[in-house]
C-alpha cells in the first residue's frame, strides 16, 4: 500500500515537472523571407574597329581606299587629317610618302584604336617617248646626198663616189623609190654651155649609181645649168654648192 502511495507521488512530480518545462519554453520565430534585390543593368560594352588599306604598297601619285567599321562606338577619327567619319565607310587617299593611318573608336564603354600602314615607293621614271618611224620622205632627205663636180668638168671625183655610193645603197634598200638626177651649174659660162654641162653631170651620177646596181629605169636625168642656183654668193664657195648633181624623189 505504502509503495502504490510512493509510485504515485513519482508519477506526478514528473508530470508537473513537464508541465513546467513546457510552460518555460519560448515559442520558435521563423526568420523573414530574403528580399530579393533590385536588377542593375550591364556596363556599356567596349567599342571596336578596324581599319584596312588596299593596296598597302603604291607608287608616288597612285590612290589608297582606307576602309574601317566599328561596333558600339559613337564617333569616329582618322588621323592624317581626315577627321570625323562614319561609323563604317571608306576613302580614296593618295599620300605622298609612306604613312600610318590610325582610327580611334570612342563610346560609353571606353575606346578602341586601330592602324594600317602604307608604303609609298618612288614613282618610276617616264619611259622615252616611242621613236617615231620615219617616212620614206625624211630616209630620203637624210640617206641620198648630193655629188659635187669641179669647175667646166663632169668627172666623178673621190668625194662624189662616196656621195654616190651612199645615194646607191639607200636605192637598193627601196627598190620602189625611182629618182631624177638634176645636173647644175654655177653662173659663169653661157646658158647654153651650163645646160650642156649640167646634162653631162647628171648622166654621169646616173652611170655612177647603175655601175652600183641601181637600175637605169628607176633614174631620169634633166639639166638646169645655171637657172637654179642653191646659192647665189659670188665666191668660189657658193659656186662649189652650184656645181652638183642633185637627187630628187620621183612622183
Amino acid at each position: 500500500m505504502r509503495t502504490r502511495s510512493v509510485r504515485r507521488v513519482m508519477l506526478y512530480g514528473s508530470l508537473a515537472m513537464v508541465l513546467v518545462g513546457v510552460g518555460c519554453k519560448h515559442p520558435v520565430t521563423s526568420a523573414p523571407p530574403a528580399t530579393p534585390q533590385a536588377n542593375t543593368p550591364p556596363p556599356p560594352a567596349r567599342p571596336t574597329v578596324t581599319l584596312q588599306a588596299q593596296p598597302t604598297i603604291v607608287q608616288r601619285g597612285q590612290s589608297v581606299t582606307l576602309t574601317w567599321s566599328s561596333t558600339n562606338a559613337t564617333s569616329l577619327m582618322l588621323s592624317e587629317g581626315i577627321g570625323t567619319v562614319a561609323p563604317q565607310g571608306s576613302r580614296p587617299v593618295s599620300p605622298a610618302d609612306s604613312v600610318t593611318y590610325s582610327i580611334t573608336a570612342t563610346g560609353p564603354g571606353g575606346s578602341a584604336d586601330a592602324s594600317v600602314h602604307v608604303t609609298v615607293t618612288a614613282a618610276p621614271p617616264p619611259a622615252p617617248p616611242a621613236a617615231r618611224e620615219s617616212t620614206l620622205d625624211e630616209l630620203f632627205n637624210q640617206e641620198v646626198v648630193d655629188a659635187y663636180f669641179d669647175l667646166d668638168k663632169a668627172d666623178v671625183r673621190a668625194d662624189a663616189r662616196d656621195a654616190l655610193s651612199k645615194t646607191a645603197q639607200f636605192l637598193r634598200s627601196y627598190p620602189q623609190v625611182k629618182v631624177v638626177v638634176e645636173g647644175h651649174c654655177d653662173e659663169r659660162g653661157s646658158t647654153e654651155y651650163n645646160l650642156a654641162l649640167g646634162d653631162r653631170r647628171a648622166q654621169a651620177a646616173k652611170d655612177f649609181l647603175v655601175s652600183l646596181g641601181v637600175p637605169a629605169d628607176r633614174m631620169q636625168t634633166v639639166s638646169y645649168g645655171k637657172e637654179r642656183p642653191f646659192c647665189s654668193d659670188h665666191t668660189e664657195t657658193c659656186w662649189q654648192q652650184n656645181r652638183r648633181a642633185h637627187f630628187v624623189m620621183a612622183k
